[in-house]
């Protein structure tokens, strides 16, 4: 399309000039043309009236040559200018319609014909007696043809008024030098259809410009229909695509999904070493619990608790790498990093949250029928890790390797029941958050030194002004309350019901 459209453009720009040039050259060649063939059949016809009604006549005369208006009449005699102009008007206009010349005068001789005078020419005379120095011009014409006449004024000389004056027939005696006593009228007549034809190379040009057009306009439909199917395929390659990519983003994580899609990183096995904050969560006797409930019941149940438990990761910025039988693991310094201090606080809120919404589920989980909800044990450390992906060419996954996660899973097992434990790297780093007591000190294969575990017991500093959620389950009792969820009326409600259920637990000990 591109050479085709280029060359049609320049023929267009170049052929345009270059064909009107053409066409006005043969134009003005047949209207000379034209002109000198008129010229030659009127001088042809002068001619011949000369050499039939002048020399004609004076040649065979036996009597004195006179000049007369009834010429033919009178042996020898030859016609005055007037009825020359007659005459020759009748003969230059009898044969050719393009060209016509005649003589018009209201005032003719006696025993002449009357000439018939058309409105054009009663105003050409009156026009011409007022000033007989104006131009008297008519076109009129049809569709396909148009007219041009001309009238001139026929002026007395003193010859004409001598002999006017003194001939009987003449209609006037008193003319005077200068006098208009008629028009002699010419009229040209060009047809438009004959030169429509003349125009050869325009014609040619638009036929040529039609054409191309007509092929263009065929090329674009074609080229149309083409990117309309392309862009059919590509709307349905790009809704696959999308499908696919939306059914993978179900098995990475949002951070991955994202810089592998917006090519920010490369699908290749690669990896680099970061400092990272590891988090290891896992359920408490989640094997008693799975052996307690229906297969489908237990599925419903882990689902419901990782996707929770994904929600708040991704809200707080973590990458949640795994999920490995009931346990998660999380960590926060790639492929987003905000710092090593504040991926640390970052990662101790998510755990917080984890557990707050964990109480919450449970509350609910036994109101639904479940008699041992998840209960849940965090481990959290800050370390080096090599980050990236692993695996085969054919197969890879993007995680991470190295002592601090294996860390942060042992600080998971010797954590209590729904609480946190710190290893000291990440307790350095958010001690003004919470409050955390030391615990026995632990020794872990591959590590030369041991190891100070830190159990969170409350919040301090910023983060003291929070609500912990108050929770007890044993045969008999089953309390939950979370003082940030209850209104005033609910929080007036459960000071009641507590004040009465501390007064029955006081008479059965009492």
């Amino acid at each position: 399309m591109g050479p085709l459209l280029i060359g049609s453009l320049v023929v267009s720009l170049l052929g345009l000039p270059v064909a009107a040039w053409l066409d006005l050259r043969a134009l003005s060649e047949r209207m000379l043309q034209t002109q000198a063939g008129e010229i030659s059949r009127i001088i042809d016809e002068v001619r011949a009236f000369y050499g039939s009604d002048v020399v004609g006549r004076i040649l065979p005369a036996a009597n004195p040559i006179t000049v007369t208006h009834n010429y033919r009449d009178v042996d020898g005699a030859v016609p005055i200018p007037a009825t020359l102009s007659i005459e020759l008007g009748k003969r230059i206009s009898g044969k050719n319609d393009a060209v016509k010349y005649r003589f018009v005068s209201d005032l003719p001789f006696k025993g002449r014909e009357n000439h018939d005078i058309d409105s054009f020419e009663q105003d050409a005379l009156a026009r011409l007696r007022a000033d007989p120095k104006q131009s008297i011009m008519e076109v009129s014409g049809s569709f396909l043809e148009r007219r041009v006449r001309t009238a001139a004024p026929v002026t007395m000389g003193p010859v004409c008024v001598s002999c006017h004056n003194i001939h009987p027939d003449s209609p006037k005696h008193d003319w005077k030098v200068g006098d208009v006593r008629g028009i002699q009228e010419i009229s040209v007549a060009q047809p438009i259809a004959g030169n429509v034809f003349s125009f050869k190379f325009l014609l040619s040009y638009f036929a040529f410009v039609v054409a191309a057009g007509l092929i263009l306009i065929v090329l674009q439909r074609r080229q149309t229909g083409l990117i309309r199917g392309m862009n059919r395929e590509l709307t349905e390659a790009n809704d696959f695509l999308a499908g696919v990519s939306a059914k993978l983003a179900k098995y990475l994580s949002p951070q991955v999904y994202k810089s592998i899609f917006s090519g920010e990183k490369d699908v290749a096995i690669e990896t680099e070493r970061k400092k990272l904050t590891i988090f290891f969560s896992d359920i408490k006797d989640f094997t008693t619990i799975s052996e307690r409930l229906q297969p489908e019941d237990l599925t419903a149940l882990l689902n419901e608790y990782f996707t929770e438990m994904s929600a708040i990761a991704l809200r707080h910025g973590g990458t949640v790498d795994k999920f490995i039988g009931d346990a998660i693991l999380v960590f926060f310094g790639d492929p987003e990093t905000k710092g090593v201090k504040e991926d640390a606080r970052a990662c101790l809120r998510m755990a917080v949250e984890m557990q707050q919404r964990l109480d919450v589920l449970s509350a609910q989980w036994r109101q639904r029928g479940i008699e041992q909800p998840f209960c849940a044990r965090m481990g959290i450390n800050t370390g080096y890790c090599n980050v990236g992906n692993f695996g085969s060419n054919d197969r890879m996954e993007y995680t991470i390797i190295g002592a601090a996660a294996n860390l942060a899973a042992r600080l998971q097992s010797i954590a209590e029941p729904g609480g946190i434990c710190l290893s000291y790297e990440t307790y350095a780093l958010v001690r003004d958050l919470v409050q955390a007591q030391p615990l026995a000190p632990i020794i872990m294969k591959g590590l030369g030194r041991e190891i100070i575990p830190y159990a969170v017991k409350g919040w301090s500093g910023e983060a003291s002004g929070r609500s912990q959620v108050i929770r007890e389950q044993t045969p008999g009792l089953d309390l939950f309350i979370d003082p940030d969820a209850m209104s005033e009326s609910s929080l007036e409600q459960a000071k009641r019901r507590l004040t009465e259920a501390l007064a029955v637990l006081n008479l059965r000990t009492g």
